[in-house]
């Protein structure tokens, strides 16, 4: 009976069901706990889950035009709805079940996982329920495991870990922007303007795009699995998959590659308590099709994606110190606004400047958290910056010739946890914003897209978490 038991408390571990301190979190292999249940241990359903409810409010200042209009942008506003700066949220509810057909064979684990809350997954469907994974995991063939159907490919860190043990309410604009992929639309959309409040939703609003984002999410075949030389535990992932996020269909014919690498220093600890030194490295290629021409029909272009990165991350006694380096090419997000995947809309004339579809951007963050003795009680603290368009030319001709449409974003989050049990916790931010496009800061031009990023100020807020 005992051992049952461990072996069961292993197994909710694995599933997230127990992972609610950040201390603890920081340390999970999520590759091998996502999906993968501990021979011999698991129920053949085991239900679990959880909800998170925010506040949030953001003190962005509106850009205010010749006419007096007060005008706003998506990043002066709350999402997934963008049409207001303060308000409560049900921004995660999720359910799902995993487990084996054990006594009969628990060689093959089954994983499932759906979301009913607010949010980028669901928004595009106007709100309904949104399977975000549905996987099975083949533990037959010595270091190669197989896992097949929907799940979370290998990659960053903030992406492949599980979200409700995340530190922080908001992912950093590297991985917002970069990782997060929002989808072409099937058709040509063009770009939203910037909104007066209250918004006017009937023409769809600021959020432009059709399909939900990818959620870090594939449908494809993964060969992974992790093995110990020593006091080094390795893991390692190959992946293929649709290069389509939560949509199933693969409607370029193309599929994306994903590569991942991690060797951890392990220096104590089981599972999620498991305190180490973690280097990875990962790799994505993959394309896209996209219609950037308002000409009435459907001609679309395929579009190279590219993504990669390396981090590290510490977890000892409390203290947690964690870094990650990320840079891409091809499919840069330049706002829920602009489904072109363009600053200022497509120009066939002048196509390389403030071109997404062809753009470059790089980013990192550093983080810090420590778990204060004794007491319930988190701090953490984490800066990232994200240089978006960073290869961008600007126009070729006219007055603003040669002044980049980079975008350069910083962020500071200040940040307090207090965890009420070991499945229920507070997270209070407060995230210290400033973006610019350096090009642009001096210039009284038309077009200054540094006219709208000023305004962009820093954001409070609170959310509650409860796994069950």
């Amino acid at each position: 009976m005992k051992m049952t038991t461990i072996a069961r408390v292993a197994r909710a571990l694995g599933a997230g069901a127990c992972l609610s301190m950040a201390s603890q979190a920081q340390a999970a292999n999520w590759l091998m706990l996502q999906g993968t249940e501990p021979a011999g241990s698991s129920q053949r359903v085991d239900i679990w889950g959880f909800v998170q409810a925010k506040w949030e409010k953001d003190y962005s200042d509106p850009y205010v035009n010749g006419a007096g209009q007060e005008l706003y942008i998506p990043p002066k506003l709350l999402g997934p709805d963008l049409d207001s700066q303060e308000g409560f949220q049900v921004n995660r509810a999720r359910l799902g079940a995993r487990g084996t057909g054990f006594p009969l064979d628990d060689k093959v684990n089954y994983f499932l996982l759906a979301e009913f809350g607010n949010n980028g997954i669901t928004y595009a469907d106007g709100g309904s329920g949104r399977l975000t994974d549905a996987s099975i995991t083949l533990n037959y063939i010595p270091h190669a495991r197989i896992r097949v159907g929907l799940f979370k490919y290998p990659g960053a860190e903030e992406g492949l870990q599980a979200i409700h043990v995340f530190d922080y309410i908001n992912f950093t604009e590297v991985t917002n922007q970069l990782m997060l992929e929002r989808f072409p639309n099937q058709h040509y959309t063009a770009n939203a303007n910037p909104v007066t409040l209250p918004v006017d939703d009937s023409n769809g609003g600021l959020n432009q795009f059709d399909d939900p984002v990818g959620a870090f999410r594939d449908v494809g075949v993964q060969v992974f699995d992790a093995f110990r030389t020593g006091r080094w535990e390795h893991s390692y992932a190959a992946m293929i998959g649709n290069g389509n996020g939560l949509n199933y269909s693969n409607s370029d014919d193309e599929y994306d590659t994903y590569l991942y690498w991690s060797s951890e220093l392990v220096f104590g600890g089981q599972g999620p308590r498991r305190e180490g030194l973690k280097l990875f490295v990962w790799n994505q290629d993959g394309k896209r099709l996209l219609d950037q021409t308002d000409d009435g029909t459907w001609n679309p272009k395929k579009y190279d994606r590219e993504r990669r990165g390396l981090g590290a991350k510490y977890l000892r006694n409390g203290l947690r110190l964690a870094g990650e380096y990320m840079q891409g090419k091809g499919m840069i997000f330049v706002g829920p606004d602009k489904p072109t995947f363009d600053q200022n809309g497509y120009s066939a004339a002048d196509p390389e400047a403030a071109n997404g579809a062809d753009g470059e951007a790089y980013g990192y963050y550093l983080d810090a958290g420590w778990r204060i003795p004794s007491s319930k009680w988190d701090v953490d603290l984490r800066y990232d910056e994200y240089h978006r368009l960073s290869d961008d030319p600007g126009p070729a001709t006219g007055a603003n010739a040669g002044r980049s449409f980079e975008s350069v974003w910083k962020t500071w989050t200040l940040g307090v946890q207090y965890h009420f049990n070991l499945k229920t916790r507070a997270t209070l931010n407060y995230a210290i914003r400033d973006v610019r496009s350096p090009d642009w800061e001096s210039s009284s031009l038309a077009g200054n897209p540094d006219e709208q990023m000023k305004g962009i100020g820093n954001r409070l807020g609170v959310q509650l978490t409860h796994i069950f």
